[in-house]
């Protein structure tokens, strides 16, 4: 590895946060990790306050703020967990709708980077970003924050699957 190649992947890396941040302000009027929550909640398996901070990597108080907030937004909805002490957070149907805008958004954002290259370097360019995320030693939480933003139905071969790689 050259350190050229690195700092150029590093100024992709950056434009592509930048961009997806950009995305988010878009559809949601927010950034930081209240896109990221959408994403993890809208996998639907009812994560718990403590599920959800830990893929996000918040504290506790800055998870209940946050969805505290999404609740008042009408994105979130508090339910019955499956252990009576927890709650359960799942997407309201208006949250739902949000959550397509940012997957939607976040796609349309980072495609433009990829338009200079012909669809055979687009290629060799997916097989070697598999090839690195799948080399990197990480554990089943790190994975998990990750992809928090990713949209499982476009990867459907997961170069760093958690136990379940949807899943917080």
């Amino acid at each position: 590895m050259t350190d050229r190649t690195a700092n150029l992947l590093g100024v992709v890396g950056l434009d592509v946060a930048n961009r997806i941040e950009e995305t988010a302000r878009d559809v949601l009027g927010r950034a930081g990790e209240t896109p990221a929550a959408l994403v993890v909640i809208g996998h639907g398996t009812g994560p718990s306050n403590d599920q959800l901070r830990r893929v996000l990597g918040l504290s506790h108080p800055g998870t209940v703020r946050l969805i505290d907030r999404l609740v008042a937004d009408g994105l979130v909805e508090r339910r019955q967990g499956r252990d009576r002490r927890a709650i359960a957070l799942y997407l309201s149907a208006r949250g739902h709708a949000v959550r397509e805008d940012l997957l939607k958004g976040r796609l349309a954002a980072i495609r433009p980077l990829l338009a200079p290259l012909t669809g055979l370097e687009q290629e060799q360019l997916g097989m070697l970003l598999h090839k690195m995320l799948s080399s990197m030693e990480t554990t089943p939480a790190e994975r998990r924050a990750l992809c928090r933003l990713c949209d499982d139905r476009a990867c459907t071969d997961c170069p760093i699957p958690a136990d379940d790689p949807a899943r917080p």
